[in-house]
């Protein structure tokens, strides 16, 4: 199985707009992070984990890896997770899983990569050998997409916001809006053929 992460802001609910122009007050918006994982291969999400704003997806991985029973192929994430520990949570749960994650354009390769080179030192050399395109093609970057695409039909169908007050709250609507949207692909998802 291939796992694809990303995360999504959603708005915690409070004064309406129109409460807001009528007695002028304005607080500040508050937030929480949803850091999901996605199957590659039937677009269901597999784990969800709800924080706070200032989480960091990078620390988000252990957690979300925890609630993968199936083997793993390869974790597939954005620049966000370029991170040592995203390398050690992923060897620690899956050790033969790729990390494909587009080192930062700072990147520089370890001490080691001249005699045995790391994931991420690979990937370095792929970059420089065929471009950050050719490295997305060659490696599988471009499935990302699809949670993309997850987090968009989350947003059009459930909507950007949770409307429960209480943390705990939170984190069931997350997990019910998840399960809602699971159900729905279910029941129908297009199968697409390419032909040219």
């Amino acid at each position: 199985m291939h796992l694809l992460v990303d995360s999504t802001g959603l708005q915690l609910c409070g004064p309406g707009e129109w409460l807001i122009e009528k007695h002028g007050t304005r607080r500040r918006r508050s937030w929480r992070k949803l850091h999901i994982g996605v199957d590659a291969g039937t677009g269901q999400i597999l784990a969800s984990e709800l924080t706070t704003s200032d989480g960091d997806d990078g620390s988000q991985v252990e957690p979300l890896l925890a609630q993968i029973t199936a083997s793993l192929a390869s974790l597939i994430g954005d620049g966000a997770y370029d991170q040592a520990g995203v390398y050690g949570s992923v060897g620690k749960h899956h050790p033969d899983a790729k990390v494909i994650v587009p080192p930062r354009s700072t990147a520089v390769p370890s001490d080691m990569a001249g005699s045995t080179p790391t994931q991420r030192d690979r990937h370095l050399q792929s970059i420089a050998e065929h471009g950050c395109m050719g490295w997305q093609k060659r490696s599988g970057y471009t499935r990302r997409a699809l949670v993309e695409a997850d987090i968009s039909r989350l947003k059009r169908v459930i909507g950007d916001a949770l409307r429960s007050r209480t943390d705990g709250r939170h984190e069931t609507e997350g997990a019910i809006a998840i399960s809602a949207l699971n159900c729905m692909l279910e029941l129908g998802c297009p199968e697409s053929v390419r032909i040219a």
